[in-house]
């Protein structure tokens, strides 16, 4: 299985987090996960981690609810950490207008700068999208070089064709599980095989039964069944073509 968004630095982890990532990847049927930084702290706790296991990756960003701390000469040092072999993607960024903890404006300046830093290294984007779905829309698309993927992709079916036209990869976490989540189902079942992702987002988002519980990757097998049963296929296909997909979005990644 390939996570293809995750969070191994939070505190969360820290009671256990070397025997659990070692477990995951001896036995635990995970063959890679890309961790995504929140800030640059988070950038280089995740550099750390991809130093020390074979199958994980990372990627280098400010999260728009960090995007007020995004001062000075943040995108030197992001361009920087961006060099590592192991640095996989920009993100997780994008918008986020749910909180409102940090000014829209601020967050679109920031987010725009980090798109444009994707760019000129060649790295694809790893999108957060909450309730602000028409100017994260916006912004990716007025870079049409730019390759992207939508991290827990929360649009509707109707979205997820739009944005299959246009090749944008999405990723599906533990919502498909939960039983109020028959809108992120149905949009699950509209992407097509080739731009379908993975991934915990953990330590958040536990699948069912597990909701509320801390995330790891192993329970990935819970989403990925989920889908395979709304998409009318095998869970062996669905974590076959994630990972392919995966691989083929963060093109560094020696196979």
């Amino acid at each position: 299985m390939f996570d293809s968004h995750a969070h191994y630095d939070d505190a969360r982890f820290d009671g256990d987090r070397d025997a659990l990532l070692a477990a995951l990847f001896a036995d635990g049927g995970v063959s890679h996960i890309v961790n995504a930084a929140t800030d640059l702290p988070s950038a280089r706790a995740c550099e750390a981690l991809s130093a020390e296991y074979p199958g994980m990756y990372h990627a280098v960003g400010v999260h728009p609810q960090e995007a007020d701390k995004a001062q000075g000469d943040y995108l030197d040092a992001l361009r920087l950490l961006a060099e590592n072999g192991k640095a996989v993607a920009v993100g997780e960024i994008g918008l986020d207008y749910h909180y409102d903890t940090v000014p829209r404006d601020v967050q679109r300046r920031v987010f725009a700068e980090q798109l444009e830093l994707a760019c000129a290294l060649g790295l694809p984007a790893v999108i957060h999208d909450r309730e602000a779905h028409k100017d994260c829309i916006d912004e990716v698309l007025a870079r049409p070089a730019l390759q992207w993927g939508f991290h827990s992709f929360s649009g509707s079916e109707e979205s997820a064709r739009i944005l299959a036209r246009r090749g944008v990869y999405m990723a599906f976490n533990g919502i498909v599980t939960f039983k109020n989540a028959e809108k992120t189902r149905r949009a699950a079942k509209a992407v097509p095989d080739e731009l379908l992702l993975v991934e915990t987002d953990c330590p958040y988002l536990a699948p069912h039964p597990h909701r509320g519980e801390r995330n790891d990757s192993a329970l990935m097998r819970l989403t990925i069944a989920a889908l395979a049963e709304q998409r009318g296929q095998t869970a062996e296909y669905i974590e076959r073509i994630t990972t392919e997909n995966a691989l083929r979005l963060f093109s560094k990644i020696k196979r």
